[in-house]
């Protein structure tokens, strides 16, 4: 059988770069919430990293998109994102308290904001805008793949590496999780191609902000609102340990989350790419408020979880299946939704606009649902950000496709 005109060179070599790039950072967020409890790291602490670093990746992509719509070119600042991505992360292993965790999480999500905006851009211009959603599906889906192998690895290497001191395999694991994250910025190098554009005279940063089209402003009026209750899925896990310990200890309780958190990505693998295909024949926005209700369907079900005192298998592998379909709508029509309302010309400002977007309410939701978490109760934190997330779900619904 032919392979699709879709499914070309750039596709498959961003595709294996994020294969490469998750199974890097998920076997170290999986495994991380067991690693807390043995530093003395809380959910609030926790939830202030994940939405600071989030938050800080994210402003940079807005820098970053427009500098490349400005200079041309795209494909340098990926690989060097890249790399920092791969190897924040592994300063885990000498961390004893927050602040180390901080900043390797802060080095990991610099690059992050460095390519992740330019890396969707060049993905929509590798392909036809009929098969976008196709080619941006196969993208998460492979993307996804890595966050199940790294999981997986990370359960099994935490299982096998030695156990005295109590963090000694944690702090191995984390220094391992270089091999995967250093082969990605060299996949990216040697796989995609880039048509370079010659410099030209742009606006400042603010100037092309304000220059986008109304109508995709107000696309991201509605993502930021939901965007103020997404908090992190190294929460929900989180979640899942805690719920677990009491019956299973804790070292038993944190490798059945990392579990319960694979399930989530084969299911985010699996919804990816016929969610995509679907959006190409349908109004992506209808389909993506539909994804958006998974969401709030989740920190509803957590919620109650919790206020049940109770967290049995059906239910926690309910709770993880609407994650990852959820997780699959979001991040294949957020990343296929903004060529349909820009030009190629303001593609990085657009797109990293979005991830600015995205940051602020990252920051906002992972710092609400950890501190409320730690400050009143676990059931209140997820309670308030379903209820955040059902606002923007309903606003993103009332934006029109521009296809439709």
């Amino acid at each position: 059988m032919a392979r699709p005109d879709w499914l070309n060179r750039n596709v498959i070599g961003m595709t294996v770069t994020s294969f490469l790039s998750d199974a890097c950072h998920e076997m170290v967020l999986a495994i991380l919430p067991g690693f807390l409890p043995l530093i003395g790291v809380t959910a609030a602490a926790l939830g202030w990293i994940e939405g600071a670093s989030d938050a800080f990746s994210s402003f940079l992509k807005l820098a970053a998109g427009w500098y490349s719509d400005r200079i041309g070119h795209r494909k340098r600042l990926v690989v060097a994102g890249y790399f920092f991505t791969g190897t924040g992360l592994s300063l885990f292993s000498i961390a004893h308290s927050w602040p180390i965790l901080l900043l390797g999480r802060m080095v990991s999500w610099f690059g992050k904001g460095m390519r992740g905006s330019l890396r969707d851009a060049m993905l929509s211009e590798s392909v036809d805008q009929a098969a976008r959603g196709k080619a941006f599906g196969f993208h998460r889906a492979g993307d996804t793949l890595g966050a199940i192998v790294g999981p997986l690895a990370g359960a099994g290497l935490i299982a096998i590496l030695p156990h005295q001191p109590p963090d000694h395999s944690f702090r191995l694991l984390f220094v391992l999780s270089l091999v995967p994250g250093l082969a990605a910025p060299v996949a990216f190098a040697l796989m995609v191609r880039e048509a370079r554009k010659s410099p030209v005279a742009k606006p400042g940063l603010w100037g092309a902000v304000v220059s986008l089209p109304r109508a995709y402003l107000r696309f991201l009026a509605g993502i930021g609102i939901f965007g103020l209750g997404d908090f992190s899925p190294t929460l929900l896990v989180l979640a899942a340990a805690t719920l677990l310990r009491p019956r299973y200890g804790a070292v038993a309780a944190a490798q059945f989350a990392a579990l319960l958190y694979v399930l989530r990505n084969v299911v985010y693998a699996a919804a990816s790419y016929p969610i995509g295909a679907l959006s190409d024949a349908r109004a992506k926005t209808r389909i993506l408020a539909a994804g958006f209700a998974m969401g709030v369907a989740t920190a509803a079900l957590a919620s109650a979880l919790f206020a049940k005192a109770e967290g049995g298998f059906p239910a926690l592998v309910l709770l993880f299946t609407l994650s990852g379909t959820f997780a699959a709508a979001q991040d294949t029509l957020e990343g296929s939704v903004p060529p349909e309302f820009l030009t190629p010309e303001t593609r990085g400002t657009g797109f990293g606009m979005l991830g600015a977007v995205n940051g602020t309410g990252d920051l906002v939701a992972s710092a609400l649902v950890g501190t409320v978490w730690t400050a009143v109760s676990p059931s209140a934190a997820f309670g308030s950000a379903a209820a955040i997330m059902a606002v923007g779900a309903l606003l993103t619904a009332a934006v029109p496709s521009p296809r439709t």
